[in-house]
Formats: structure tokens, C-alpha cells, sequence
């Protein structure tokens, strides 16, 4: 067993853990504020704005990923823009695989924090206004330490989902090594070329990754049900 991961290139996996990690913590920091708007408002363009949340979860890679190509070619407003003004391409880099990563899982971060803000007791938000808290303070110092299990849950399954992507990473970023070549788009390659071997011990690598990270959710959340 210690011959055959000697023997692995574990350089995709770094690359899909750093990208896995620099989504998660942007989509948290970024989705936050929204999440906690979806959860409060009651505004008519709501359902709108959920539909467009969930849309990455039904909508095939292969679209996306083609949307996200046009959106980000150097032809584009957005491209164009980018290229004079910063020099930056996005296309088939390990930024752009971040933009398509943010947005194929903005609805694993969005919707467990979502849940988790309306499934706050609003008796707890009323007392601390009363107590006079603004709403910043009570979303730190109330909101969040009562929804620990959504935020573990958000953050643990964007990072597992990110690791897994496939199509839209290799739409947007290629096959570059140590730039946008994942784990998930070695396993493809090697397939091609009919290494089963290796893309055995990559597939059961992320396999038992997977794995533990939901063993790890579902224990964290029955472990935080029974102190409640």
C-alpha cells in the first residue's frame, strides 16, 4: 500500500484542496449577507432570487461551464475589461477556475446557511434588539453561535463538492499541470489512456474523502442535537 501512494502524484489533489479552500472561504465571506437577505426578506423577487441559487445544482456542467467561457473569454465586456486594465485572463487559469467554482457551488453554501438563519427563534432577535443590539451585533454575537450546525455543514460540503467538480473545471481551466489540473480531471485523463491502476487509486482517494466528510457532518450534527 505504501509503494503505491509513493508512487501517485499527489499534485492534483494539492491543486483541488487549495481551490476547494479559496472557494469555500469566499463563498462564506461573500454569501453571508445574501444568505441571511433570503432568510429575513419577504419580497416578491425571493423565489426569483432562490431559483437562481439552486439553478447550479439542475443546470448540466456542459451549460455552464459554456456560459462561463463566453462570460469569461478575452472577447467578453468582462474579458476585455480584465485584460486592458489588470492584465488578467481567466480563461484556463487557476483564478477562473475559483469564479466557476464560486458559482457552480453557490448553492451548497447559500442554502445550508439559509436554513440555518430561519431556523432562528425570532423571539431571540427581538430580545436582543430590545437589549439595544444592532443588527450586526446580533447576527456575530446571537444568529451565528445558534446555527454552528449550518455553518459546519455549509462550509464541509462546499469544500467536498468543489474537490469533486468536473466538468465545469475542465470547461473553464483545462488540463494545465499545477495551474488547473485537478484531481477529478486526472482521474478523466487517465481513463483515456486506460490507466486503471492509477485511476483506481485516485478515484478510491477521493472516494474515501467523500466519505468521511459526511461521516464527519452527520456526527457533528447528531453530536450538536443531543446538547440542544
Amino acid at each position: 500500500m505504501i509503494d503505491i501512494l509513493n508512487n501517485v502524484n499527489f499534485a492534483p489533489f494539492v491543486l483541488s484542496f487549495k481551490l476547494a479552500s479559496v472557494t469555500t472561504i469566499v463563498l462564506f465571506v461573500f454569501t453571508m449577507p445574501f444568505a441571511w437577505y433570503l432568510s429575513q426578506t419577504k419580497s416578491r423577487i425571493k423565489p426569483v432570487l432562490e431559483a437562481l441559487t439552486a439553478l447550479p445544482i439542475i443546470l448540466p456542467p456542459s451549460v455552464l461551464g459554456f456560459y462561463l467561457i463566453v462570460l469569461l473569454s478575452q472577447n467578453s465586456p468582462l474579458g476585455i475589461f480584465l485584460q486592458t486594465y489588470f492584465d488578467i485572463s481567466l480563461l484556463f487559469s487557476f483564478n477562473g477556475l475559483v469564479v466557476a467554482s464560486f458559482i457552480y457551488s453557490l448553492p451548497f453554501m447559500v442554502q445550508p446557511l439559509q436554513a440555518g438563519f430561519e431556523s432562528i427563534d425570532k423571539n431571540l432577535l427581538e430580545a436582543s434588539y430590545l437589549c439595544g443590539k444592532k443588527k450586526f451585533k446580533t447576527i456575530i454575537k446571537v444568529v451565528l453561535p445558534n446555527i454552528k450546525p449550518a455553518i459546519v455543514t455549509a462550509i464541509v460540503i462546499t469544500f467536498a463538492h468543489t474537490v469533486g467538480e468536473f466538468g465545469v473545471v475542465l470547461m473553464v481551466g483545462g488540463s494545465i499541470p499545477h495551474e488547473t489540473k485537478v484531481a477529478s480531471v486526472a482521474i478523466y485523463e487517465m481513463v483515456e489512456v486506460m490507466d486503471y491502476q492509477n485511476a483506481h487509486i485516485y478515484s478510491a482517494i477521493l472516494l474515501t474523502l467523500s466519505f468521511l466528510v459526511l461521516v464527519f457532518v452527520y456526527i457533528f450534527n447528531r453530536t450538536k442535537k443531543r446538547f440542544v
